[in-house]
């Protein structure tokens, strides 16, 4: 995983306050009527799963759409063009059409289900290929360039930059999806558990080593590479430390395996395809591995890559690529977990802010509406 090409700079991240977010009710900005659930009617356990989950969520019940499409998880971009993308977008547009008593009827958040292909694939020399869920997040525009990644305007890395693309123009995208059926509905089923219970456990965050001042670091520019989310992979440990225990490994090897009990909340790196069994996940757990292509698969029973792994073992939600993504295309830790543990955003949101690209390689993998914190006073 490389550094990758020039980007726009992320700067001065520790700067912004954590008062800057999305929405300031202390509930979840999203509404259930705003929720599109995106099915592949050629899968029965996908319109099944589909339908479990609204009923779930109480989300209204033409909110969904029948996808006829590939039941492999690559595509082609042809038939992401003609088979995935119109159809949710003839949908949205139906939706948006209706008259409420009350209140917008836009839909915000898409939200694919187990059956729905994974990525779409392109030339090897071409910057296209993609998650179809992160070119999803685009689903409103209808044309624009395929060739590399689209500056998230969400991101609060990017506050205040003009972008080519607004708030407006982006959709939340987020994924119930797994090895099997029955992974999926458990991943429903923790989630609403954990909301009601609260998520207990401890943090585990697994930096390299490479900012040894941490206060240096702070008036030093990082990049946007290696050295920047070794930083904030450590400011994101510092942070949950506030909510409840955490341990921060700074050394190049990985935890090792069976020594982090508990576990909760994850983020670190770097084990390239190689699942390393450290953690006995609790319910409801959320966790990503940054490492390239660690959700290319979450069909093939001898692959070793974090995602799907971490959703055989338990967790309830997590984030990988399809493809190489460079560091930079990870959410940005710092900011998504700091936003996840204040309890003012639900886990689709923190992603959304702490995410700097779409039309890119990144996968959201459990419900975007998970809420698994109360509200806090806001850290400092």
């Amino acid at each position: 995983m490389g550094n990758g090409r020039p980007v726009d700079v992320i700067v001065f991240l520790f700067y912004f306050s954590v008062t800057l977010i999305v929405c300031p009710r202390v509930a979840s900005c999203i509404e259930v009527k705003e929720v599109l659930v995106v099915v592949n009617k050629r899968i029965k356990s996908s319109v099944e799963i589909g339908e479990y989950y609204m009923k779930r969520r109480n989300i209204p019940e033409d909110h969904i759409v029948f996808l006829s499409t590939s039941t492999e998880e690559i595509v082609t971009r042809e038939t992401f063009d003609n088979e995935i993308k119109s159809d949710i977008q003839r949908k949205i547009k139906s939706l948006e059409e209706k008259q409420y008593d009350s209140g917008s009827n836009r839909i915000s958040t898409l939200v694919t289900i187990y059956g729905v292909p994974l990525k779409i694939n392109a030339p090897l020399n071409s910057n296209s290929r993609s998650s179809v869920d992160s070119e999803l997040a685009l689903v409103r525009i209808a044309e624009y360039d395929l060739n590399g990644w689209v500056s998230n305007p969400y991101f609060l890395g990017n506050f205040a930059q003009q972008l080519k693309y607004s708030k407006n123009d982006v959709m939340l995208v987020s994924r119930l999806d797994g090895p099997d059926p029955e992974t999926v509905y458990r991943i429903i089923d923790d989630t609403l558990e954990s909301e009601k219970n609260g998520l207990q456990g401890k943090g585990y965050f697994d930096a390299r080593g490479l900012v040894k001042n941490m206060e240096d670091a702070r008036t030093k520019e990082l990049g946007t590479g290696y050295k920047r989310y070794d930083y904030s992979i450590k400011v994101a440990a510092a942070k949950v430390q506030k909510r409840f225990e955490t341990v921060l490994d700074d050394k190049q090897p990985l935890f090792p395996e069976n020594s982090c009990p508990e576990a909760a909340l994850y983020c670190g790196w770097y084990s390239l395809a190689n699942y390393v069994d450290s953690f006995n996940w609790v319910q409801g757990a959320i966790g990503y591995h940054i490492a390239s292509a660690e959700c290319s698969t979450l069909r093939n029973p001898s692959s070793s890559v974090w995602c799907l792994r971490m959703l055989q073992k338990g967790v309830a939600a997590t984030v990988g690529p399809v493809y190489e993504p460079y560091v930079q295309g990870f959410p940005l830790p710092e900011i998504f977990f700091e936003k996840l543990i204040e309890g003012y955003m639900s886990l689709g949101e923190a992603y959304l802010v702490s995410l700097p690209f779409i039309s890119w390689q990144m996968v959201l993998l459990g419900d975007p509406l998970y809420q698994p914190f109360a509200a806090i006073e806001l850290i400092e």
